[in-house]
């Protein structure tokens, strides 16, 4: 690769409190995700508290990703400066708050501000997990671990499918989102005793501020950006995560529940789905990963075209779906969450040493983009499509809509094989060659 982590980055085996570090970074990323994803199992709900439409539901989703995506990169130049601890525990205090808003409120205005405080405080915990991975493990551990943090905090999903789903049906919004704040702070408070940069080695002075951490927010960008193996990992988060958030944060339940004929619990089910498929595949994931780094970008484009293979499987049918077609549908895009963590890989081996927090937060910024695009492409095309006023929305009028998900699919792929030439040509320049894979087939045989 073009860029390999120092020794300072990558310790020769993991010191004493490695693991408790993880598990602590581990712990806040799983109530992150639970936090992030809990409108997804109260979309429905949300219609009649607030009494919106389509669109309005839109803006409310998009108001937490839309903060996280637009906070990754300062979240990531902080990380350079101030350190992954304050802002995981800053991070997780901030949810806090907004998800004891949104419990309390019945205003709109109000809740859309309580998004953006769950959205301020998600967006550095998971890029800050992932940076302290390579400060406490071997290098060949790295992306392995990342895949496994990303399957726990995933896991989230299921308490979001599952526990949040049960207590919204049993004790109603306000208590439901009053559960998950407490848990949030207890689990912060947990975690600040686990989280904090290794010790530095005996007889070597405490690591000092990277250079690029006392620059302006666009010097480190700059930096951090101009790698092709940067803006290549950026495309892969950008295109393979669209689809399983846009299901997973706001348009599945509704489309399960009101045009597949299906129970609010059937549906928590499918949504199950993605998150198992995302457990299940992320070690998978990683150790190809760490196996073959230089065919990578292979496993992001074999994801993609899955992706639209079984997207068109469930839209060209002018019928409801059978629920088991319906769960391929959710495994296949559930698989693309591991496969967007290749990104962070990316990141890690091209990134420059000096603005390592930017890049994973840049590269952690492409996914977000295509969720925001593709959650609003299906809101509006759904306004658009239906009678004036309506809040219930026909098969028809939901596969009009998901149909435009083809657009940030389209120019995902577009970013990967461009950003995977340029690389490429980065790598060659610097002595390392990709041979072809047919010549790699060859030699296998």
């Amino acid at each position: 690769m073009t860029a390999q982590p120092s020794p300072a980055r990558a310790p020769a085996r993991a010191p004493r409190g490695a693991w408790l570090m993880l598990v602590s970074g581990m712990a806040l990323y799983f109530v992150a995700i639970v936090n992030r994803t809990a409108l997804g199992v109260a979309g429905v709900d949300a219609l009649d508290r607030f009494g919106i439409e389509a669109a309005w539901l839109s803006v409310l989703a998009i108001a937490q990703v839309a903060t996280y995506a637009a906070l990754q990169l300062p979240a990531g130049a902080l990380l350079d400066r101030w350190g992954a601890r304050r802002l995981m525990i800053g991070g997780a205090l901030l949810m806090t708050v907004g998800t004891v808003l949104l419990g309390a409120t019945t205003s709109l205005p109000v809740a859309i501000l309580a998004r953006v405080l769950i959205g301020a405080g998600d967006a550095p915990i998971f890029i800050s997990a992932c940076r302290l991975i390579p400060l406490w493990f071997p290098a060949r551990r790295v992306p392995v671990l990342v895949q496994v943090t990303g399957l726990v905090g995933q896991a989230g999903q299921l308490a979001t499918s599952i526990p949040v789903a049960w207590l919204l049906r049993d004790l109603g919004w306000s208590a439901t989102f009053g559960v998950l704040a407490a848990a949030t702070l207890a689990t912060a408070a947990l975690a600040s005793r686990g989280i904090r940069r290794p010790p530095s080695p005996a007889g070597t002075a405490a690591a000092t501020t990277p250079p690029a951490a006392a620059s302006s927010l666009r010097a480190s960008i700059r930096v951090a950006a101009r790698p092709a193996g940067t803006r290549l990992g950026f495309w892969t988060h950008f295109l393979s995560l669209c689809s399983a958030n846009t299901v997973a944060l706001l348009w599945g339940v509704p489309f399960f529940v009101t045009t597949q004929g299906l129970t609010l619990a059937q549906a928590s089910a499918l949504l199950m789905v993605i998150t198992l498929t995302k457990m299940a595949a992320g070690p998978l994931a990683g150790a190809f990963t760490a196996r073959h780094p230089l065919r990578r970008s292979w496993l992001v484009l074999g994801s993609a075209v899955a992706t639209a293979v079984a997207w068109v499987a469930i839209l060209v049918p002018d019928t409801p779906r059978p629920v088991w077609e319906l769960g391929i549908l959710m495994a296949v895009i559930g698989a693309g969450g591991p496969v967007s963590l290749i990104a962070l890989d990316y990141a890690r081996t091209f990134g420059p040493e000096e603005a390592m927090g930017t890049a994973t937060g840049f590269v952690n910024l492409g996914g977000f983009v295509s969720t925001i695009l593709g959650i609003v492409l299906v809101g509006v095309t759904l306004q658009a499509v239906s009678p004036e006023g309506a809040t219930a929305y026909t098969l028809d009028e939901y596969r009009i809509a998901f149909a435009t998900l083809l657009v940030p699919w389209a120019i995902g792929v577009v970013g990967v094989l461009r950003n995977r030439r340029l690389a490429r040509a980065d790598m060659a320049a610097a002595g390392v060659l990709v041979p072809p894979l047919r010549e790699v087939i060859r030699r296998f045989r």
